[in-house]
């Protein structure tokens, strides 16, 4: 019983029974209960009660509320003028904006008079639904109904064949209380072209339409219905009704929005699961627990980007409390779209308090929050068999390099002590025996030629060669050689250098790059690290802190230093011999192709410029073409780069031994070439949810972190009748047990939001309203619904359906509802100017994104191609702790796709869709704004892509029909209209071509109203 029914009944009693109200000692509380507590809950609770009343009165439990709070007790019992609540009341200062009626002045009076008798203690506020908000009692909180559909038999307002599909009974039933009635069905160019927009977004070609108008077939329309729901194009077109939903988006947002180069893994999801009718249940499912339910399954990993498709800021507080706000806002986010997505509830209202208008309690927000509190942001890897098999062929494929890497080194070493007893002039006779052989070496001091392969090199700026060295200043000096002979993979880079400071910061000692410079490994001093040794890569891609000293004497005294890549990925440095901090592995080696790569002295890499310079003398270099070991790299530094040419050790070597020398280094290069291979199988990433240990949640006091007031267990809703909100999960339960308990809780075929909601989001999108005309709200702040019957009907047979989405759209495009005519009738408009009864069909403005994609098809452009990771028409650069997106109108078959492939970056708005109402994807979009504005004109005149493409169509035109002008513009009429000109226009357009051009008309088409909007 609301308030306003308590009012109404109490008007009705005579003064002698009103009177006896709560005088009965059996049927007080009875009398509470049914009189009283909706009285309270509907004008006093939303202030005076939960974790935080106003004024420490809490007057849902009854010894607080005769306690009452900090002006001292409340009430007393029989004494109503000494009780401080009915002072309050009958001057009016409470309820302080909205002061009671005096008839329920007059029953709060009755009541503290009878000595305030209580019922069920506490009152429940949620438990009827008020003038003020909704309770348990609200609508679409109860189970769903079968309804019966409506007889019609006797209906004389519409035609006798009109009325053929349950839909259009419970609409018939609906207008016949309206004294409205529907408009006949549409003529059959207006059905396909309103068909192939409403479940394609695309626009059909002329021999669609004409193949429709000859097809004589009673069946001709069902199949057509059929036809388009099979296309891959209705994919794509739902998808992006559902990404608007979702709020699906490429980029971080917030301070920095970072791009996210792996989202567009759930939006393909999205479209091949629409495709293929996943069931919705599972469709939902999955994306609430796909990762926990399916872990080897890629595709279900791939589903929860749901869960993680809004804004994450990156930008972590220093302050605990504030990482803690932060977390928690973020945890409403998902909350927030949880709730609004599949029950049509803003549960996320109640984070600060009960909710305002709905039977959710503060409480349940945080057993809804801690559900979901186990999802996190970021990048994971998909579940890949090729790949699990590439890592365990390369763990062997590693043991067999060791193996063939020591059976060469020692055959080496051989060889090495034969060349060493040779140099009869050698005074030292204690070389190392692990001198190795570079693919390319340079002693500076006597010139600039490699002294291994002959590589020419090129003094640059101020550089130049003398006894000491090559002399670098820093001043566009440098020396670059010619391309190298041969691909480096696996390598060594080892200089010896000597330092004009220690202060430089980035300068390369020896650099491989590829030619156009942007792909580089380099010693580098300083440049992260002031006084630092580093391995320098192009945008720090295989660049760590190796952790080691600070450079304290290369200022003063020549050192060695080496840094060797090892084919699994690991970077280490060394410095006279001795290892330089710690190794560290990089996100994979970078092949360098022969004739495609250059060595550099004395230059990071690309052009002189910058930072990139160094200021020093460099006396010695060698380029390896492999991993050197420790005890190699040892071994040159001792011997100061010493080194034998190939013919030297092939010299020394005898026929058997040069054979085996061969044949090792030929499985050493086929090994090496296999673990590149093996490398380069890498598992696909995709930014989805990432399952974390969740913390035990506690229900904050308005909301704050440092509030905490008594631990909660993840759950559901109370108040959603025909599933149980207790999910019976301990507080401190796995991520697991929390979500794939609630996406069964969801999901639940008895849970009556769940289908409703759906059901109304296709139905809004197919109409232009939905029957509850806020998709997102079915709470009391919603609209109503204006047809509850065909509501639960389509509810009940969805399920049925076994959640088939296809079979929803079916029946709803074969209804006569559908297919009715967009005429205005005069006498309607007076009645339902909205046209929420459904007298005719509304016309709807295409998306912004439909408006892209219909001019790329009627101009033959469209690229048909689905799914693929999309294209992008920005500019992403960094700049200043933040990404920024500059739009371009690039040109190309790949990026002519449809635009649901678009990156969409938060901070990248495209103009012409932007200016069409394309949604911010940075908030849940459940219904488009539709605006008519000036920008939207000048747009279609002027954008550079709809004058390419007018031309482009212009084109089309005369290939198809030739070069007569009412052949042109008829066939314009008919790619763009989906039907002819009349006369006039006829006459009218081919007077503008043949003044202005086919290409304008084609501008002035595009355009126009009736390209726009659908009827």
């Amino acid at each position: 019983m609301n308030t306003l029914t308590v009012v109404l009944w109490l008007s009705l009693l005579v003064p002698a029974q009103a009177a006896e109200l709560f005088q009965n000692a059996k049927t007080a509380g009875a009398d509470f209960d049914r009189v009283m507590a909706p009285l309270i809950a509907g004008h006093c609770l939303d202030c005076h009660a939960g974790l935080d009343p106003k004024a420490g009165f809490d007057f849902s439990i009854r010894a607080v509320a005769f306690r009452g709070g900090e002006s001292g007790p409340a009430l007393k019992a029989g004494h109503p003028e000494e009780s401080l609540l009915w002072q309050y009341i009958e001057s009016d200062a409470m309820p302080p904006e909205h002061p009671l009626t005096p008839e329920q002045k007059q029953l709060f009076k009755l009541w503290i008079s009878a000595g305030a008798p209580w019922g069920t203690d506490p009152i429940d506020a949620f438990s009827k639904t008020t003038e003020k908000r909704g309770g348990y009692d609200w609508w679409s909180l109860q189970p769903l109904r079968d309804p019966v559909v409506p007889t019609l038999s006797d209906y004389d307002g519409a035609d006798d064949d009109w009325g053929q599909n349950p839909i259009d009974a419970f609409v018939l039933s609906k207008l016949q209380e309206q004294g409205l009635k529907p408009q006949s069905a549409a003529d059959r160019r207006t059905l396909i072209r309103r068909l192939s927009y409403s479940v394609t977004g695309l626009p059909p070609e002329p021999e669609a339409v004409e193949a429709f108008l000859n097809n004589e077939s009673p069946d001709a329309y069902e199949n057509l219905v059929d036809r388009l729901l099979a296309s891959p194009h209705y994919g794509e077109h739902w998808a992006r009704h559902w990404l608007d939903v979702v709020r699906f988006g490429e980029s971080n947002g917030f301070e920095r929005d970072q791009p996210r180069l792996n989202a567009w893994h759930y939006r393909n999801w999205v479209i091949d699961a629409l495709n293929r009718d996943l069931p919705y249940n599972r469709f939902v499912k999955l994306q609430l627990a796909g990762d926990l339910l399916e872990p080897e399954n890629p595709q279900a990993v791939k589903a929860t980007g749901f869960l993680v498709a809004g804004p994450h800021d990156v930008v972590i507080p220093v302050s605990k409390t504030m990482r803690a706000t932060m977390k928690q806002d973020e945890l409403e986010d998902i909350v927030g779209v949880v709730g609004q997505t599949f029950l049509g509830l803003t549960v996320n209202c109640a984070r600060c308090h009960d909710h305002k208008f709905d039977p959710i309690s503060q409480k349940e927000y945080y057993q809804f929050a801690a559900a979901l509190s186990g999802v996190g942001h970021g990048e994971r890897v998909l579940p890949d068999l090729a790949y699990e098999r590439a890592q365990q062929e390369l763990a062997q494929t590693k043991k067999h390099l060791r193996e063939t890497q020591k059976n060469l080194f020692e055959l080496e070493s051989i060889a090495r002590r034969r060349v060493l007893a040779s140099r009869a002039t050698q005074e030292n006779t204690e070389l190392p025996l692990a001198i190795t052989s570079p693919v390319a070496a340079w002693d500076f001091r006597k010139s600039t030629q490699d002294l291994v392969g002959g590589l020419q090199g090129t003094l640059h700026g101020t550089a130049r060669q003398s006894e000491a060295g090559l002399l670098l200043d820093g001043n566009k000096s440098y020396l670059k050689t010619e391309p190298l002979k041969q691909e480096l993979s696996e390598k060594t880079l080892e200089a010896w250098v000597k330092l004009t400071n220690l202060d430089q910061r980035g300068g390369g000692i020896l650099s491989v790059q590829t030619v156009d410079g942007n792909i580089f490994d380099a010693i580098v001093f300083g440049e992260q690290q002031p006084g630092h040794w580093l391995a320098g890569s192009d945008h720090f891609n295989r660049t760590k802190s190796f952790q080691g000293q600070q450079e304290q004497g290369a200022n003063e005294k020549e050192v060695q230093i080496a840094i060797v890549y090892s084919a699994d990925g690991q970077i280490t440095a060394y410095r006279n011999g001795k290892l330089y901090g710690n190794p560290y592995r990089s996100r994979g080696l970078h092949s360098f192709p022969s004739e495609k790569t250059e060595v550099l002295f004395g230059l990071r890499h690309g052009s002189p410029a910058g930072n990139r310079l160094l200021k020093g003398v460099v006396t010695k270099a060698r380029l390896y073409d492999r991993a050197l070991t420790s005890t190699e790299i040892q071994e040159s530094a001792k011997g100061g780069g010493t080194f034998f040419s190939e013919a030297e050790l092939v010299a020394v070597l005898s026929p058997s031994e040069q054979g085996k020398r061969k044949s090792l280094r030929v499985d050493r290069t086929e090994l090496q070439t296999r673990i590149s291979q093996l490398q380069s199988i890498q598992p696909k990433k995709v930014y989805a949810a990432v399952s974390r240990n969740p913390a035990v949640m506690h229900l904050l006091k308005r909301g704050s972190v440092a509030a905490p007031a008594g631990i909660v267990s993840p759950g559901g809703l109370t108040a959603i009748q025909g599933v149980n909100g207790d999910l019976g999960l301990a507080a401190d339960c796995s991520d697991r047990d929390r979500r794939i308990q609630f996406a069964d809780w969801v999901t639940s075929s008895n849970n009556p939001l769940f289908a409703r909601v759906i059901v109304n989001r296709v139905w809004h999108y197919h109409f232009g309203r939905g029957l509850v005309n806020t998709p997102n709200d079915f709470g009391f702040n919603g609209g109503y619904c204006s047809h509850p019957g065909l509501l639960d009907y389509l509810a009940h047979r969805l399920v049925q359906e076994n959640w088939s989405l296809k079979s929803l759209h079916r029946l709803i495009l074969l209804s006569a509802v559908y297919q009715q005519s967009a005429q205005l009738d005069p006498d309607a408009v007076k009645v339902d100017a909205d046209n929420q009864w459904l007298w005719r069909k509304s016309p709807q403005r295409i998306e912004a994104e439909s408006i892209r994609d219909s001019i790329l098809k009627i101009s033959g452009q469209l690229n048909p191609q689905v799914g693929g990771q999309g294209y992008q028409d920005v500019k992403s650069y960094f700049f200043k702790g933040t990404q920024f997106y500059e739009p371009l109108d690039p040109v190309g078959e790949e990026f002519n796709r449809r635009s649901i492939y678009r990156f969409s970056a938060r901070g990248g708005r495209h103009p012409l869709l932007e200016t069409f109402d394309c949604p911010d994807p940075s908030t849940t979009t459940p219904d488009r704004a539709s605006t008519t504005t000036p920008l939207q004109a000048l747009s279609l005149m002027n954008a550079s892509f709809v004058l390419r493409m007018s031309d482009r169509l212009a084109e089309r035109i005369q290939q198809r029909v030739g070069s007569g002008q009412e052949r042109q513009v008829t066939e314009l009429f008919l790619l763009a209209y989906q039907r002819h000109p009349q006369p006039a226009e006829l006459s009218t357009s081919c007077e503008f071509a043949e003044k202005h051009g086919l290409p304008a008309l084609c501008r002035v088409v595009l355009n126009s109203n009736e390209f726009l909007y659908v009827n």
